[in-house]
């Protein structure tokens, strides 16, 4: 097993910091990473803490009276230089609960009004990002949103088009064009899914199951 003999923090931004790490891989062999990471300081680092929390949030919501339309956003991004389709997502605040950053992080990027709907654990807890590259983790927030889109909750850092679409949009998405993994993953269960959500309460059908055996 690999081990790490140091971490040193190499820079000090708000959102996002570049650590260097002194490394043993399993044969004994010293080596460097780079590991970027949420965390502020070093002594937050996943790593050293040892404890998971969710650093951010990803908000799959669908929208419209038949709930057929899904909420994404189309977001410039500095690493492609380029746009790409995303869900609504944001960082959690210190001491805030992952459902009411979802509500917040909507509100603010789309000027709709989030409704959460409660699902099995794990389908929403967090999940890593980019493991190869960071330690950041993410937790999902199902829901229905309503409402009209307004960007003025925008910071002048975000440049992004919210996009509510359809199955015939969201079908062309993802032939055509550049998609954050996880909102393609999604993207696929919406297309196929029958009923809005279907996949969410198969775990639950099964347990019903289970239990009448």
């Amino acid at each position: 097993m690999g081990r790490i003999k140091k971490a040193v923090q190499l820079t000090e931004n708000p959102h996002l910091n570049l650590y260097e790490l002194e490394t043993q891989d399993r044969k004994g062999h010293p080596g460097c990473y780079y590991v970027a990471s949420r965390a502020k300081h070093t002594e937050d680092l996943e790593l050293v803490r040892k404890q998971q929390k969710p650093d951010g949030v990803i908000i799959y919501s669908l929208y419209g009276e038949k709930r057929d339309k899904v909420v994404l956003v189309r977001q410039y991004r500095y690493p492609i230089d380029g746009y790409l389709y995303e869900f609504p997502a944001g960082l959690v605040e210190p001491g805030e609960d992952y459902h009411d950053a979802a509500v917040r992080e909507m509100k603010e990027e789309t000027g709709l009004d989030l409704q959460p709907i409660p699902v099995d654990n794990f389908y929403a807890k967090p999940y890593y990002t980019t493991i190869g590259m960071t330690d950041e983790c993410c937790a999902t927030v199902y829901g229905v949103s309503d409402g009209m889109v307004s960007l003025d909750g925008l910071e002048d850092t975000e440049d992004l088009e919210v996009v509510i679409a359809d199955r015939d949009e969201v079908r062309r998405i993802l032939k055509e064009e550049r998609v954050a993994i996880v909102c393609s993953y999604m993207l696929m269960h919406f297309l196929h899914d029958k009923e809005p959500f279907e996949f969410l309460h198969e775990e639950a059908e099964a347990k019903s199951r289970w239990r009448k055996k």
